[in-house]
């Protein structure tokens, strides 16, 4: 069984109907870690040691959080630039994440057709996602495609609903060895029915 850890970051969670349905429906998951970085550091001082010790025990690093200015909330971003450390993560001696696999799993207020060249957003995801990419390559990791909730401001609780579950089986999946990285790189995103 491979182990899971979820680096949850929504600093206005309350407000998220989206983010707190998809939460809601893998923390209690079987070899999930479901780690709150703006419930563990409210003051965005991140202990370095214990979140690379976190990254060490597990396979498969997920980072959940809402699309917020074409990138992650902010102290996902300080989570990256303090303990993904030169000598650890990448760089001479930096083998501490080779072999892992990352993924996001995002919600975004446009729809999906948004993300194309010809749309609002010019870009697709997975180009908006390159920065991402390329830090999980550097430091040797296996980057996935993401799992993608669009148009979070209109979709209906059914289809929130659809998308909780498919997330959750998506973890199922992937905890159990079920899926192969050979399986999921080609697909631009992973909202698919598994």
């Amino acid at each position: 069984m491979k182990r899971i850890l979820v680096l949850f970051a929504h600093p206005r969670l309350r407000r998220s109907r989206i983010q707190r349905a998809l939460a809601d429906a893998v923390r209690d998951m079987e070899g999930v870690t479901f780690h709150d970085l703006y419930e563990a550091y409210p003051d965005f001082y991140i202990n370095v040691p214990r979140e690379q010790e976190l990254l060490a025990q597990h396979d498969i690093i997920i980072c959940q959080h809402p699309f917020y200015w074409y990138s992650t909330p902010a102290i996902l971003k300080q989570w990256e630039d303090l303990v993904l450390e030169h000598g650890w993560a990448y760089g001479q001696g930096g083998t501490a994440l080779c072999d892992k696999w990352w993924m996001h799993v995002m919600s975004t207020g446009g729809s999906a057709e948004t993300y194309c060249c010809a749309g609002q957003n010019r870009y697709t995801i997975r180009q908006l996602l390159a920065p991402l990419e390329q830090t999980a390559m550097l430091c040797g990791m296996t980057f996935l495609p993401p799992l993608v909730v669009h148009s979070s401001f209109r979709i209906s609780d059914l289809e929130l609903h659809e998308h909780a579950r498919q997330y959750r089986l998506l973890l199922q999946k992937l905890r159990d060895g079920q899926l192969t990285a050979a399986d999921l790189l080609g697909a631009d995103t992973l909202n698919l029915e598994l």
